[in-house]
This record gives structure tokens, C-alpha cells and sequence, in this order.
């Protein structure tokens, strides 16, 4: 689990494409010393296992669903990216629950300064947005953020110096894809209240199905 909170830009050194999948070498220091193969690391807001690690890199493969539902596939050698490591059991929390597994790409559709912050605009499909609220979290890029206002195509967020300084976000351009990933909790609500609906349905058929019903349909 993460928290949206980065810990360090990296830069990739190099990615190996295949046909739909990859493996990524990123150059790092902070997270660099403290972990091991096998850790997960958040790589602008994805979830990779490290399976290689040097005093200054560490190599990650990316399956093929993480390139369909990520803005992975974009990046080259010298891109640069957020990154922050797994949260410790006795960890500050000071973003939100982030899992690191993105629900899907938004285009920054619009870049507006106001004083000292920066209103950011994201595009996003309905899939997505049905889950974001205003004044609610949400992942950009690996980064926590509070939704400031949303509307039926887009949402907004906006950036303080510090986050801008931290992150990649302001590096971005109008047109460029992020990586999102809504309040895990909004979806597991949305999952629970299905059931207990589907469940309700279930047992009013059953209930219908009695001896009184039957003899009062003729049989």
C-alpha cells in the first residue's frame, strides 16, 4: 500500500518494449536505500516489483494489463518520474489509501495559475469520474491530491509550490496523459452495495415462489 505522498524523481535510464509488455530501468537515490528484490515501488502511480536492483537503478517488468490501463507505454529514456515506496507498517500516513493499481488515463486538458498555486484540468471517461467527489481524493500520477471541483467531463485539482516542486505534475503539458486512480474505498462501496441489491432481488423471487403462489396461479 502507498499514500500518494512521493518520495523522489527518477529518471528512466532505459525501457525494453515488447510486443505489449516491457522492463524499465530507473535511476533512483532516496528509495534506493531502503529496499530489496521483490519490494514494490510506485512508479507514477503503478505498483512494480522490483527484480533488479543496483546502488543506483532498479529494473521493473510491466505486464501487459498494467501498459493497456497506464500511461506507461508514453514514457522514453529521460523521462522522468514520480516514485515512492511501499508504506511501513509504522509509517506516517499522509496521504490517502493508494493501492498502485491505476484505474485507468486522464488528459490535462487545462493550465491555470492563480497566485501562488496552479489549477490543473483533467479529461477523464465517466467510468472514472463517477467515482470522484469533490473535496475527495484522488491519484495523479502517484501523487495524493483533493479534488477541488469536478463536473460531468472533467475534474480539477490545484497544485501548491511544494507539490510542484516534488512532483512531475507541473512538468506535464496540455494533452499529456496522466495516470489515475480513484478512492478505493468509493469502489468497494459501489461493489458491496451491488450484491446486497442483486441479494435483495434474489430473495424477493424466492419469496414469491410459495405454495399460496403457486395455488393462486392455477397450479
Amino acid at each position: 500500500m502507498f499514500t500518494g505522498i512521493i518520495e523522489e524523481i527518477g529518471q528512466i535510464v532505459s525501457i525494453q518494449k515488447n510486443n505489449q509488455s516491457a522492463k524499465i530501468t530507473i535511476s533512483a537515490n532516496k528509495i534506493l536505500q531502503d529496499i530489496h528484490l521483490g519490494d514494490s515501488i510506485a512508479v507514477n502511480g503503478i505498483c512494480l516489483t522490483a527484480c533488479h536492483i543496483t546502488q543506483n537503478h532498479f529494473t521493473a517488468d510491466v505486464m501487459v494489463e498494467t501498459m493497456h490501463r497506464s500511461n506507461l507505454g508514453n514514457l522514453q529514456k529521460g523521462s522522468i518520474v514520480n516514485l515512492e515506496r511501499a508504506m511501513p507498517a509504522n509509517g506516517r500516513f499522509g496521504g490517502h489509501i493508494v493501492s498502485g493499481h491505476v484505474d485507468g488515463t486522464g488528459i490535462i486538458s487545462n493550465l491555470k495559475r492563480e497566485e501562488n498555486a496552479v489549477w490543473v484540468s483533467i479529461k477523464a471517461n465517466q467510468s472514472i469520474l463517477k467515482y470522484v467527489v469533490e473535496k475527495g481524493s484522488i491519484t495523479i500520477d502517484g501523487i495524493s491530491l483533493t479534488v477541488a471541483y469536478i463536473d460531468n467531463s472533467c475534474f480539477k485539482v490545484s497544485i501548491i509550490p511544494h507539490t510542484a516542486e516534488q512532483t512531475i505534475l507541473l512538468h506535464k503539458k496540455i494533452g499529456d496523459s496522466v495516470n489515475l486512480e480513484c478512492d478505493i474505498l468509493a469502489k468497494y462501496v459501489e461493489k458491496l452495495l451491488f450484491h446486497t441489491q442483486q441479494e435483495q432481488t434474489e430473495h424477493k423471487t424466492q419469496k414469491g415462489i410459495t405454495l399460496e403462489f403457486l395455488q393462486n396461479n392455477g397450479y
